[in-house]
């Protein structure tokens, strides 16, 4: 298998630049994809499959009354209970759910894919007018699932749709897909533009993004070594990342602040503080793995800590988690203050500055420590594997 494919800034723009739409007057599809998929038969022979994540949409025609209740995901319109059930009735259809990513078995390779969106907060996108960024969140979404399994993406495809396609909109969302595939060093092979009349609100688009890496079969990271004593590195994420707006939007309505009032105590907005993109993780993750020690990777999404890193472990592990080991970003304090979001659904339901998950030996911890320590870069020691399922804070 010959992975010659480089990502390519050029091929990039070129493909970006070619999504002008051809005009029909009822339905518009506008492919930036050739026919005939390479994985037509991909779900057939998968190995393990990624479901997408449960998503919800919240009205936010009128402002909550503060009640005096604390709110919770379920009441902003997201049940995760709902989405577990989901997934475990579907295993028993395609055993192997339930992975970051889909492994494909390729000579001594494994293709590994990944797809998702960005969830509720286009809806902050619109509001704000920020466009330029949300792109890098979707390929985020993707590419830092794909890589837990220790892959190296090759490529990217979006799919967008809108009601009537702004050109210009459409440019500043697809300008921030090539960012993030720059940052990824992957290629945006193409996508779809649809074009569907009636369907969104004037001026609202929605996003997906799909995602192939490729890892050698015995380089994998599956977490099958992980034992009781290893040591688990938090990488620091930028905010809140790309999940849990549909309870933050939530939490704005109650609060009586808007997207244009400083985050309190900070000197920047809540709508830039909540927009800031996704962190991709994908070359400082390769980069850790390829130095040794690695042995299982979360990546921090829907359903928190509380739900993410228990996927990489063997059955009878659990983790133990340092609360007090990093600063919690202030967007976090807000939200659980204004929301009166408990501790516990604050933890399932959002990243609370640590955005990525290494399960690495000791040996491994000290050294990307004491790399950090250097400023390399920013990682903390946030706790520990132990016997006993679950995951508990001290």
């Amino acid at each position: 298998m010959t992975t010659s494919l480089k990502p390519s800034a050029e091929l990039s723009r070129s493909l970006a630049a070619s999504t002008r739409p051809s005009i029909d007057p009822n339905r518009r599809y506008v492919g930036r994809l050739a026919s005939g998929s390479l994985f037509t038969n991909f779900s057939k022979h998968s190995l393990e499959a990624k479901r997408v994540r449960a998503s919800g949409v919240v009205s936010m025609s009128k402002k909550d009354a503060d009640t005096g209740v604390g709110l919770t995901y379920k009441d902003a319109g997201v049940d995760i209970d709902a989405g577990s059930e989901l997934v475990r009735r579907i295993a028993k259809m395609a055993p192997g759910i339930g992975g970051f990513g889909g492994l494909y078995p390729l000579g001594d390779s494994y293709l590994v894919a990944g797809t998702d969106g960005v969830g509720t907060k286009l809806k902050l996108a619109f509001e704000t007018g920020i466009h330029e960024t949300i792109g890098i969140d979707l390929v985020a979404m993707s590419v830092n699932d794909i890589v837990t399994s220790g892959a190296k993406p090759l490529f990217f495809l979006d799919y967008f749709a809108t009601s009537r396609l702004d050109v210009d909109l459409a440019e500043k969302v697809i300008k921030g897909i090539v960012d993030g595939c720059q940052q990824s060093d992957c290629a945006l092979l193409g996508g779809e533009t649809a074009e569907m009349p009636d369907f969104y609100a004037n001026g609202e688009y929605d996003l997906s993004g799909f995602a192939v890496g490729i890892v050698k079969k015995d380089s994998v990271i599956d977490g099958k070594n992980i034992v009781a004593g290893d040591v688990l590195i938090g990488l620091p994420s930028s905010g809140v990342h790309s999940n849990g707006f549909s309870l933050v939007r939530r939490v704005l309505a109650r609060s009586g602040l808007s997207l244009k009032d400083l985050l309190p105590g900070e000197n920047i907005t809540l709508g830039e503080a909540l927009m800031a993109p996704t962190v991709i993780y994908v070359k400082q993750v390769l980069d850790l793995i390829s130095k040794g020690g690695v042995k299982g990777i979360a990546h921090v999404t829907g359903g928190g800590f509380t739900d993410n890193i228990p996927r990489v472990f063997p059955k009878g592990l659990g983790a133990v988690i340092d609360k007090d080991s990093w600063e919690v970003p202030a967007v976090f304090k807000w939200i659980q203050e204004a929301g009166r979001v408990e501790d516990g659904e604050m933890r399932r339901t959002f990243n609370m500055g640590i955005g990525m998950v290494l399960v690495v030996s000791p040996e491994a911890s000290r050294r990307i420590l004491e790399d950090a320590a250097n400023g390399a870069f920013k990682a903390y020691r946030i706790g520990e594997v132990v016997s006993g399922e679950g995951v508990s804070y001290s």
